[in-house]
């Protein structure tokens, strides 16, 4: 191939690729064959043509309502963002990239690998601190791009991204994520440059309006608190929604399937042939059982084409044992929430499924056709917010029947008058959006709390009498 036809084919392959225009001051405007999910990977369903909001002030999150126009917002990077600048690590292993003007704060890479990435110390970046897998995990993970690897001293983009379909994820009170190699332009069509070494393949765009690096997310959703409408106090979350949806469950299985199944004498032989994209497949069943939309059942086929892989592989009672082990050691090293009530049901889930899959590979087993996916549920009515919790840290300061209420010339305090306003009940049953015993939680969400207690539709069991409402409405005056 000549070099003249290799660029023409790079300009034939750009041109066809997916776009997200960033219009001037205005919203997002991605080509309608790019899918917006929400942080659960559940899509978005929007009328064409698609505008997301990029200033933080829609009333029709995450879409645009043209609030940018009365606010005159402006789309123009700040000069107090942090610089451009690459840093390059040199490990046993391989070199590490990280320009921390691309980061977006997500704490993905702090939070999941702290041996090597340290936050708020210097050097940031430790490179021998673990193994190279989880290295490359760890950079492909940083939904910011900011991060990458290569055996040399030169980002490989075979090892820091990967192959996806073109995707926008409106992240819960943060940016949107982008993956799939999607091209980023102007109304005029120039690309919009991104910073050294920042990855094409997966970048996050503002959308709190906030940003020093726009269009790109700089983590000032952080600091300006910007959240996204609260969820119905009334709805029980499903398993799929505790656990953190489709991108949550990916994770683990990943994890489990590039980091405990390989080189393992019992589970390696039993996988040694597995397709590359069965981690989706198993996030898909994961996410249908658990309550979530039927993307196993519509993406793969229904409970027979599940079924179908196990016939005849004969598992053995030990392979099974260390599958369940290290499913729910996976589970703990994607951070899936570890309270009780959730283990509860995942744990059963993973016995039961993993001893029928044991039945259905015995040989000579027939299994039932044209069987339903079958729906896990809490166990036992096992609940978020059913029971009181033990840990002295999250019991309430107020152990009598009721908070002191203050004087009329007393300052109304969220620790000694609000907080112990809400019961353990309250408290877990919203922990999936937000943390009724932290004040900054409380203060972000006032105004939707306090809707409700008017409203007389939370707490969920019975309505706060007039006295407790008028403490919490004098309470959130004070912070406007």
């Amino acid at each position: 191939m000549t070099y003249e036809s290799s660029i023409q084919g790079e300009r034939e392959t750009a041109a066809g690729a997916a776009r997200i225009v960033v219009t001037r001051d205005g919203p997002y405007l991605p080509d309608g064959s790019i899918p917006v999910v929400d942080h659960l990977g559940v899509p978005i369903v929007a009328e064409a043509p698609v505008r997301l909001c990029r200033c933080g002030q829609s009333q029709t999150k995450p879409f645009c309502d043209d609030s940018h126009v009365r606010l005159g917002f402006a789309g123009n990077k700040d000069p107090r963002r942090v610089p451009d600048k690459l840093d390059v690590y040199a490990g046993q292993q391989a070199y590490l990239f990280d320009n921390r003007g691309t980061c977006a704060h997500s704490g993905f890479c702090t939070d999941r690998l702290n041996s090597v990435f340290h936050l708020g110390q210097e050097p940031f970046v430790s490179p021998s601190g673990a193994r190279l897998d989880d290295l490359v995990n760890a950079v492909r993970k940083c939904p910011s791009g900011a991060l990458g690897i290569g055996i040399g001293s030169s980002r490989d983009a075979g090892l820091s991204d990967t192959h996806r379909a073109p995707q926008i994820e409106v992240s819960r009170d943060g940016p949107y994520r982008v993956t799939g190699n999607i091209q980023l332009a102007d109304e005029d069509g120039v690309i919009i440059p991104q910073n050294a070494s920042a990855s094409p393949e997966h970048f996050s765009l503002c959308r709190c309006g906030s940003s020093l690096n726009k269009p790109f997310c700089s983590g000032m959703h952080w600091s300006v608190e910007f959240h996204d409408p609260v969820p119905d106090p009334l709805h029980e979350p499903t398993l799929f929604e505790w656990a953190g949806g489709y991108p949550a469950l990916l994770d683990m299985t990943r994890i489990f399937y590039s980091h405990y199944v390989p080189g393992d004498p019992l589970l390696g032989p039993l996988f040694a042939e597995m397709s590359p994209d069965h981690p989706e497949r198993v996030a898909a069943w994961l996410s249908e059982v658990f309550g979530g939309p039927r993307f196993y059942s519509e993406r793969y086929g229904g409970y027979q084409r599940m079924v179908s892989p196990h016939i005849g592989k004969q598992i053995t009672p030990e392979q099974r044992a260390r599958w369940a082990t290290n499913m729910l050691q996976s589970a703990e090293d994607a951070g899936l929430p570890s309270d009780a009530e959730f283990r509860a049901a995942f744990v059963a889930y993973v016995e039961w499924g993993s001893r029928i899959a044991m039945e259905n590979s015995g040989a000579g087993a027939t299994p039932p056709p044209n069987m339903p996916v079958p729906k896990w549920w809490w166990v036992c009515n096992a609940t978020p917010g059913s029971r009181p919790t033990a840990k002295a840290g999250d019991r309430p300061v107020a152990v009598n029947a009721g908070p002191r209420l203050p004087g009329t010339d007393e300052a109304v305090r969220f620790d000694d008058h609000i907080r112990p306003l809400f019961r353990p009940m309250d408290r877990n049953s919203m922990l999936f959006a937000f943390d009724l015993w932290k004040e900054a939680d409380v203060a972000a969400h006032r105004e939707q709390i306090l809707a409700r207690l008017r409203a007389g539709t939370m707490p969920c069991d019975g309505a706060w009498p007039g006295e407790k409402i008028a403490l919490f409405t004098r309470w959130a005056a004070d912070k406007r």
